[in-house]
């Protein structure tokens, strides 16, 4: 499976089995991280065996069930941050699928536990990811259609066509898809609308789209 396939294949979920993730597949997901926090400058990191989180009320009120491995991301505070969390989060997501494993974002529904991971002096936790074997594969969602979040035409390059196609299979805080695409002079004007967790929401648009496309990020205007 590549990342074109896992965007196609990946669910949110939200139950997981209790077994723990396989020895290979953790080292190898935490070599993803390491390399995504290399790239970005962001000290994302792999929680494993760490039921607290979501033993909550937020997170029984959230129907989240068996979560004891999660992805913490954190970062330097400044403007950028929950994008940039949006769009390697994603990277780290697709990944995940391609080794087996499911995820979910989640914002809001869960309890920091102070100890499982590292917040240095300067940093923010922004969000965290559930990770492990769902009890199920989770399932298809609503979406808008592509007039709705872009410029799409007839006479629009496949590229683009592809590219939105492919953000509008990514995963956006309540399935708002608050975001618009316009593909002008050849650069895409990407913006994110008023809503939770939008900026995140932005950044997983901006991957998927990027992955649809077979663009880098110099596509952005």
């Amino acid at each position: 499976m590549d990342l074109k396939e896992a965007i196609r294949q990946r669910h949110s979920v939200r139950h997981y089995e209790s077994r723990p993730i396989e020895a290979d597949t953790a080292a190898r997901l935490k070599e993803i991280i390491d390399a995504v926090n290399k790239e970005s400058g962001l000290h994302i990191q792999l929680v494993l065996n760490e039921p607290r989180a979501f033993d909550s009320f937020r997170a029984h009120y959230g129907k989240l069930t068996g979560i004891t491995n999660y992805i913490a991301l954190v970062g330097k505070k400044d403007s950028s941050l929950r994008e940039k969390c949006g769009y390697y989060g994603q990277k780290i997501v697709l990944e995940a699928q391609t080794l087996g494993l499911n995820t979910c974002w989640i914002g809001i529904m869960f309890k920091k536990i102070p100890e499982a991971f590292t917040v240095n002096e300067g940093e923010k936790l922004a969000l965290v990811i559930a990770v492990g074997y769902g009890s199920d594969q989770g399932h298809e969602r609503k979406s808008k259609t592509p007039s709705e979040v872009s410029n799409l035409s007839d006479d629009s390059p496949e590229w683009f066509r592809n590219g939105v196609e492919a953000a509008l299979l990514a995963p956006t805080a309540t399935n708002q898809q608050k975001f618009v695409l316009n593909l002008v002079d050849g650069k895409v004007e990407a913006k994110a609308l008023y809503g939770p967790f939008s900026k995140v929401d932005l950044g997983i648009v901006k991957f998927n789209f990027e992955t649809g496309a077979d663009k880098d990020s110099s596509i952005w205007a």
